[in-house]
């Protein structure tokens, strides 16, 4: 599975109050280039601070377990967990996050509802980048005394969170999630935040929760929830859990590959996890990390690719523009397998895998238009116009240039150029359809 890294269309404003600091509070998102990450942009002692939503800038037990802060430079921004969670279940990894107030603003609820309509107001671009993931690759666990988490290998990203409370409108909930833009609108942002109203003055005495209310956080009593408030999902408040949980998982700075468990954690453990999951970083499928971040390296190339030696023959991504273009290169070298009998003692790469490299590099861009690639191939309908213009021999390097000339639905119609240095090897149109396997 592989993530391509987003951002956002445009920026986008929202104005409330803070959940726990009950001030004022202004947040715009903005679009950010490729390799930015997300990151909040708040007031500082000496000017604007920028904070990089990352683990390492994350406030050891804070807040008694109630809210993820982070803090740089004498900045400091609290309860992040939620704006975190909104833009990493809608898949947007680049983000600027700009805050005045100290704490992301709630409005109607406390939970990821809002946010969600943020982002979809200004619209998620796709970068035509990959976003170097983290591929859970053993099972790894952290526990303190009763709370456990714990991450095992997955095709996909999947939360699971049990919680047991004394309370027996809440008791024990248990559910599971495979994250992805649309379950985590429906089913996961729209949970609120929820207490215990014996805890709701302790809160507030410590300074905590001056901006809850009925109105927007769930408050339960005895069996029953305070004023007239409904339940949105019979298990809303282990939903809550997972959005926390999302939004604290977003501090490992990249997409996770795997499946979580969690058994009544909270934030500090949560953080803690990822702590834990930030230092076994080296651990990551990459075996050297790519060296132009702009394109596309091999470990991704084969992640959205099924071709294997010794049929895959397109080396790196240079660039993709999403639904229009994309550049790629193939390196030939006399170890080809193909040049022992084409032709021994002249060496000349078949023109038929001219073509075949030309298609697979405008396999990668018919792919990406795909949210999920597994289990997809791209076949071959047509070539028309295809023309050679001069042998490929060993050291040269092909580039091959496409562009999108016509998609619909899974078929799709590209022009293909290959290039030697400036010059023009080869071309064709091709046609080519995703099917499943």
């Amino acid at each position: 599975m592989i993530w391509r890294q987003k951002t956002l269309g445009k920026s986008v404003t929202m104005k409330g109050t803070g959940l726990h600091t009950g001030v004022e509070a202004v947040m715009t998102l903005e679009p950010a280039p490729v390799n930015t990450g997300l990151v909040f942009v708040v007031p500082g002692p000496d000017g604007e601070v920028e904070i990089p939503a990352r683990v390492e800038y994350a406030v050891a037990r804070d807040q008694m377990n109630r809210a993820t802060s982070l803090e740089k430079d004498g900045a400091r921004v609290t309860t992040v967990e939620h704006i975190l969670a909104a833009l990493y279940g809608m898949g947007v990894t680049n983000c600027r996050i700009g805050l005045e107030g100290g704490e992301p603003p709630v409005t109607d609820c406390a939970s990821g509802r809002k946010y969600v309509e943020m982002v979809d107001e200004a619209g998620v671009v796709d970068q035509g980048i990959p976003a170097l993931s983290y591929h859970v690759k053993r099972w790894r666990r952290w526990r303190e005394g009763d709370i456990q988490i714990s991450v095992e290998p997955a095709d996909g990203f999947l939360l699971s969170f049990h919680i047991d409370y004394d309370d027996p409108a809440i008791g024990i909930q248990d559910a599971t999630f495979s994250i992805q833009p649309d379950v985590f609108r429906e089913e996961i942002a729209p949970a609120r935040t929820f207490a215990l109203m014996k805890d709701v003055a302790a809160l507030q005495e410590m300074g905590l929760a001056k901006g809850g209310n009925p109105g927007n956080a769930l408050v339960f009593d005895n069996g029953k929830l305070a004023g007239d408030q409904v339940l949105r999902f019979p298990d809303e408040c282990v939903r809550h859990k997972i959005l926390d949980l999302l939004g604290d998982l977003a501090l490992l700075g990249m997409p996770l590959q795997g499946h979580v468990h969690a058994r009544c954690s909270g934030h500090d453990a949560n953080v803690e996890f990822v702590r834990q999951l930030a230092q076994s970083e080296r651990s990551l499928p990459r075996i050297y990390p790519p060296r132009d971040p702009q394109g596309w390296d091999i470990g991704s190339i084969m992640e959205i690719m099924p071709h294997r030696y010794p049929f895959l023959l397109v080396d790196r991504i240079i660039s993709l523009v999403p639904g229009e273009s994309v550049t790629g290169l193939k390196n030939v070298t006399i170890n080809e397998s193909f040049f022992q009998g084409h032709f021994p003692g002249h060496p000349v790469m078949p023109a038929v895998l001219i073509i075949e490299a030309m298609a697979q590099t405008g396999g990668v861009l018919l792919l990406s238009s795909v949210d999920d690639a597994r289990g997809k191939l791209v076949y071959f309908s047509g070539i028309d116009g295809a023309r050679f213009r001069r042998p490929v021999t060993p050291g040269d390097q092909l580039r091959f240039e496409l562009e999108m000339v016509k998609l619909r639905g899974p078929m799709c119609k590209m022009h293909g150029t290959a290039y030697v240095d400036s010059v023009k090897v080869a071309e064709a149109d091709l046609m080519s359809t995703i099917v499943d396997t």
